[in-house]
Formats: C-alpha cells, sequence, structure tokens
C-alpha cells in the first residue's frame, strides 16, 4: 500500500534551496519502499526561477522541472512480504541505506554518460531517518520501465553494466558493502539455514570464497535486475546516446562482476532463453568491457581480466541459486538450467576446495 505523507516545512526549505525552486507544485507517490521502510516520491517544481544545472546531467539551457525524494523512515515493527521479519534483515536494511547515501555522495559522480546515474542534489541523514534528493531520471528522457524486452535492451542494459565495472575496477569501496548484492552469504544465515539442498548448502561457503578471491574486483551494482533500469522513451541508435540509466544502489559494493550480469540475466530471460543465449550475452558484456578497460587502465591485462571473469560466471549464478531456493523455494527463477549449472560448479569443487 502506498502512503502519502505530507512534506514537513523543513525538508521542502532544504529541496527549494538545492534546486532553485521558488515552491513544490505537488507531490506523486512512486513507490513504498520494501517492508514498509519508507516511500520514493516525485516532486513537481515551480522551476520558473530555477537555477538552470542543479546537476550535471541536465543539459545547459534545461532546468529541473521534478525531482526524485527517497525518504527512509525506520519503522517501530518491520513486515516482510515472505515473513523474513529477523533482526538480520533490519540490520541489512539499515545498512542498505547508509551505503545508498554514501554511494551517492561520494561515488556516483564518478559514473559518466557511459553508465548513467541520478545525481545526488541533498542527503540528510540520522538515527531513524534518511533523506535523499535525486535528479529524476524521466525528466532526462529515460521515462519507460520495462517488464519484457527486445534483445537490444538486454544489450544495451550489458553496455551499461560493462562500462559501470570498467569505472570502478580495482577502485577502493569504502563505505560501501565490503561484499556487494543483497544475497551475500554472510548476510544470509537465515535462507542459508532454510535451505533444503543439502549440497548446495555445503558448497555455499566455497562459491563464495571463490568469488571473493578473484584477482579483479570492482563495484557492483548490487541488484542489477530489470526493474532497476530506467530506458529512453524515444531513443534510436542513429542519435549515439545512451539507452538505459540504472538506479537503486542500496547494495553497491565491492566484488566480481560476473554477479551483476549472472543476476540481470536471470532477472529478464527464461530457462531456455538462458542457456540459447548465454554465449551471445557473454560475448557482448566482454567485447564492451574490454574495450573501456583498455580505455581506462591501460596497465590491465584484459585477456586475464575476461578469461578469470568468464569462469566465475557459473559461480556467480550458483551464488544467486543458493539464495533463492533458501529464500523462495517455490521461486520461478529455480529452473533446470539454474539447477545444472549449479551442479555442474558442486561437481568441480575438488577435495582441496579449488575449481578443476
Amino acid at each position: 500500500m502506498q502512503i502519502q505523507r505530507e512534506i514537513e516545512q523543513p525538508l521542502i526549505d532544504l529541496i527549494v534551496s538545492v534546486t532553485g525552486a521558488s515552491s513544490i507544485l505537488s507531490q506523486t507517490t512512486i513507490q513504498s519502499l520494501w517492508s514498509g521502510y519508507g516511500q520514493i516520491v516525485r516532486l513537481h517544481l515551480n522551476s520558473q526561477n530555477t537555477v538552470q544545472n542543479p546537476a550535471k546531467l541536465f543539459d545547459d539551457n534545461q532546468t529541473a522541472s521534478s525531482v526524485i525524494l527517497k525518504h527512509i523512515r525506520l519503522p517501530e515493527r518491520t513486515r516482510h512480504p515472505r515473513g523474513w521479519n529477523t533482526d538480520w534483515s533490519h540490520q541489512r536494511k539499515v545498512r542498505s541505506y547508509q551505503v545508498e547515501a554514501h554511494w551517492y555522495q561520494h561515488y556516483a559522480q564518478n559514473c559518466d554518460r557511459s553508465c548513467i546515474v541520478p545525481s545526488c542534489l541533498a542527503v540528510q541523514s540520522n538515527a531513524n531517518e534518511t533523506i535523499l534528493v535525486l535528479t529524476d531520471l524521466d525528466a532526462l528522457g529515460f521515462s519507460e520501465r520495462k517488464t519484457q524486452v527486445e534483445s537490444q535492451d538486454i544489450h544495451s542494459c550489458l553496455k551499461w553494466l560493462a562500462n559501470f565495472h570498467a569505472t570502478f575496477l580495482n577502485k577502493e569501496t569504502h563505505g560501501l558493502w565490503e561484499c556487494g548484492t543483497y544475497w551475500h552469504l554472510d548476510t544470509r544465515p537465515d535462507e542459508l539455514a532454510a535451505l533444503n539442498d543439502e549440497i548446495l548448502r555445503q558448497a555455499a561457503p566455497l562459491i563464495d570464497q571463490k568469488l571473493k578471491q578473484c584477482e579483479f574486483q570492482t563495484l557492483v551494482h548490487g541488484d542489477a535486475k530489470l526493474a532497476n533500469f530506467c530506458f529512453k522513451a524515444d531513443w534510436s541508435e542513429s542519435t549515439n546516446t545512451p539507452k538505459v540509466a540504472a538506479v537503486d544502489f542500496q547494495y553497491v559494493g565491492k566484488g566480481c562482476g560476473m554477479k551483476d550480469v549472472a543476476y540481470f540475466l536471470g532477472s529478464c530471460l527464461y530457462e531456455d532463453e538462458c542457456e540459447h543465449m548465454e554465449a551471445e550475452l557473454l560475448d557482448s558484456y566482454f567485447s564492451e568491457l574490454c574495450e573501456q578497460v583498455a580505455l581506462r587502465q591501460q596497465h590491465v591485462n584484459v585477456d586475464h581480466l575476461e578469461a578469470e571473469w568468464r569462469a566465475m560466471y557459473p559461480l556467480a549464478w550458483a551464488d544467486f541459486h543458493r539464495f533463492i531456493k533458501g529464500w523462495s523455494p517455490g521461486h520461478w527463477k529455480i529452473n533446470s538450467y539454474s539447477e545444472r549449472l549449479t551442479a555442474q560448479v558442486i561437481a568441480s569443487l575438488d577435495n582441496n576446495n579449488s575449481i578443476i
């Protein structure tokens, strides 16, 4: 249920100050946050006197007609849609909002046109509340959300991920998750305990260890599902402009880029598509990744990078499969492709805990 809350005057003053607007004309609730932790609201501004370029992504002659308010208020009682109302769950969410605020304050500005994200206009935080004021991607033309995708859409999202991973390859990750993704094993003991697959449960720490021990680490988005990509509604290939942008950085942190790739493909493809399109889509991702890394970090051996991460793709898939089987045993993502890939990974683990 979406709850429309009145915006308090101090918050109105903050938004007016950072945007240069004279007032807030109206608000529209976009969505409630998971488990009742707040809401995301689009604020329509009286921009007649708005200062131009309140953020780097607006065109030179464009003013902000709207901004996004992400307003996190920690509830007195948590309510999880699937019943995971544990202290682990609560503390993970609290930490995720702290990470997201830190990301927007200290990292988001490193993302250029090749991996567009919202710009942060203001952050306020206290013990029970976090406020993020962000540029509105809809106002930049990224107004389309998709539940079904064509091949070109998938390639565009993989291009965004490749550029994002290239941007942050081997960079410091202070203030973010030490291990990115919302399904990271160390933060999911409840789901691991609920996992009925004994063989996978025993293999889970080894899979996690292998992913952590990659020579090449980057920042992973951590929740790179289709729903977190925003598409440009009027995009055409001839415009030579980015087709997608991304939102929701609660679980951004250090990791192997294959975690994002495997999770994204699993979010928008059925099992037969995953199998038939795997080689083509991985080739597309690595082509862009290697090109961008070669441009940005010439000292990196891109052949070694590609070889290592290709070998990690099945492990990244099995890592998420471990989570989903414990979290929601009847989930549609549990399919024969995932089971087969995971079985191959487990079979490749020898007695010395190494990949054959």
